[in-house]
């Protein structure tokens, strides 16, 4: 978001507070919107690298969290639901223990998927699933020079089925997206070749 898009969610945030009998003071406004006054205008990025809770770990928590994660997604289970079960029900987490003892719930909750993109040359730690929402680059079907981020769009889509396949010695894997208007496009490689073509929703 940037900061006019900002304000105005602070704004409607104002009027529902007003709506609901329990509006904030002027001066409590007036800090919001200051504090919205001190973001760059030219701020584009949606979610700057300082957001990102895996850049808070150590070298080498940071490979011991991400063989987990690679681990149980190879197993098809979902790492943060198998870190919160550890932790509900007084279980040791192994390797990554060391998430509930030194970091917490805030920052587990704080890891989303698009975090892992900065780090996808770790043989690619979060699998997609079918339902997974991602977003495409147009360089998938249009020629972009490699240095030209600006003609780079994003485009939001649905993983509706994930294939692997073997040519020979070769493994790769064909993943089919559809798109929010009904299209539907293949994407062979997604891991292997087409990494640097699709990214995790940033919010």
């Amino acid at each position: 978001m940037n900061p006019d898009e900002i304000e105005a969610a602070l704004q409607t945030a104002f009027n529902r507070c007003d709506a609901a009998s329990c509006p904030l003071t002027d001066m409590q406004k007036q800090i919001l919107l200051q504090l919205v006054e001190q973001i760059p205008r030219d701020s584009t990025s949606r979610v700057s690298d300082a957001a990102n809770p895996l850049d808070e770990l150590t070298s080498e928590e940071l490979e011991a969290f991400l063989q987990f994660v690679k681990a149980e997604e190879k197993q098809n289970r979902t790492w943060k639901v198998q870190l919160l079960n550890d932790w509900l029900l007084a279980q040791d987490s192994g390797t990554v223990q060391f998430i509930r003892d030194r970091y917490g719930l805030q920052w587990l909750n704080r890891v989303e998927s698009y975090h892992f993109d900065k780090y996808s040359y770790f043989e690619e730690a979060l699998q997609l699933r079918i339902g997974d929402r991602i977003e495409v680059s147009n360089a998938l079907w249009e020629w972009i020079p490699e240095d030209d981020s600006h003609q780079r769009e994003w485009f939001p889509c649905m993983v509706i089925k994930v294939d692997e396949i073997s040519d020979g010695d070769e493994v790769f894997t064909s993943c089919l997206i559809r798109f929010f208007n009904g299209t539907e496009y293949e994407i062979q490689g997604i891991y292997e070749w087409n990494r640097y073509n699709w990214r995790w929703p940033q919010k």
